[in-house]
C-alpha cells in the first residue's frame, strides 16, 4: 500500500491517538479506492492520498473539535535558543531527548492548521506545491501559514523554560 507509513504518521499526529489514526487511515484507503475513477492519470498521487485523509479527518468529530476557529493574530517574535553541537555524553543523549519531547509537546499543543503544514513541509518533505494539493489551498497561503505555524511553534518553545537547555535561568549548561 503507497505511502501507508507515511499516512499513518500524518494521522497519529492529527488524531493524538494511534487507534483513531488506524482507523482514519483504513478510511482514507477505502475513499481512496472507491473515488479511485476521480483520480487523474499524471497528476500527484501522494498529495491526492493526503487531500483525502486531512478531508476524512476534518469532516470526523475529533476533526471539527480540534479544527476550531484560526486565530491570524500576531505571536511574539522571539526565538528559541539556539544550541550548540555537543559529543555524544550521557548528558548531551539526555538533553537531546529532553529537547525532542519538548519539541513534540509543543508541535501537540499547536493548532490543527498550523501542525499539518509542520508535518507535510517538514516531516514528509512535500514541496509547497504538494502541500497546495493536498490541503486543497493557494500556495501563497501554504506558505504564509507555515511561516505563522514556525512562528507559533517558535514562540511555544521560548515560553517553554524546560526548552532550553539551561533550563530556562539563561546561564551556561556545565
Amino acid at each position: 500500500m503507497p505511502h501507508f507509513a507515511s499516512l499513518y504518521n500524518f494521522a497519529c499526529w492529527l488524531t493524538q491517538d494511534r487507534v483513531a489514526a488506524e482507523d482514519l487511515v483504513q478510511e482514507t484507503f477505502v475513499k481512496a479506492l472507491k473515488g479511485f475513477s476521480s483520480f487523474r492519470q499524471g497528476t500527484n498521487f501522494r498529495a491526492w492520498i493526503y487531500r483525502i485523509l486531512r478531508n476524512t479527518f476534518l469532516t470526523s468529530r475529533a476533526g471539527l473539535k480540534a479544527a476550531g476557529a484560526i486565530s491570524l493574530d500576531s505571536e511574539d517574535e522571539s526565538l528559541a535558543p539556539e544550541l550548540g553541537q555537543t559529543l555524544e555524553t550521557p548528558e548531551s543523549l539526555l538533553l537531546a531527548r529532553v529537547e525532542r519531547e519538548t519539541i513534540q509537546r509543543a508541535l501537540e499543543e499547536l493548532p490543527v492548521h498550523f501542525r499539518e503544514l509542520i508535518l507535510l513541509c517538514d516531516l514528509e518533505e512535500m514541496s509547497y506545491q504538494e502541500i497546495s494539493v493536498a490541503l486543497d489551498i493557494p500556495v501563497g497561503t501554504v506558505m504564509s501559514r507555515l511561516w505563522r505555524a514556525r512562528r507559533a511553534l517558535r514562540a511555544q518553545l521560548a515560553d517553554n523554560p524546560k526548552a532550553s537547555p539551561d533550563g530556562g535561568t539563561g546561564r551556561a549548561v556545565r
